[in-house]
């Protein structure tokens, strides 16, 4: 069974860079054919999809996001790796990685989330 776990700052100050890692166990995320993927849920506010990368190592962004988005992966840890640049207090939300198989556009495990606060 497949486990993610998020770790990193629960808080974070304006214009930093904010940095989560997603460990996954119980499964590669080398493995075909799997997209991992980060989300976000600002306060009183819906699901914010933000990006993701492929088993192959390929990334995707959301447009909105892009400019101040990075995600990586180490193989070696199976993690994969959110960095958001020039945060601001808007950028405050719970934040989770989640697993999307290539066959269905549905999220079929998720992380428990991390609360990330932006606050000088």
């Amino acid at each position: 069974q497949v486990q993610l776990q998020e770790s990193g700052p629960g808080l974070v100050k304006p214009s930093q860079t904010l940095s989560l890692t997603c460990t996954v166990s119980g499964g590669s995320i080398t493995s075909n054919y799997y997209y991992w993927n980060w989300i976000r849920q600002p306060p009183e506010k819906g699901l914010e999809w933000m990006g993701a990368i492929g088993y192959s190592g390929t990334t995707y962004y959301s447009p909105s996001l892009k400019s101040r988005t990075s995600i990586s992966r180490d193989t070696s840890k199976n993690q994969f790796t959110l960095r958001l640049s020039s945060v601001t207090p808007e950028d405050t939300a719970v934040y989770y990685c989640a697993r999307v198989p290539s066959w269905g556009s549905y999220y079929d495990t998720w992380g428990q989330g991390a609360q990330v606060t932006v606050s000088s």
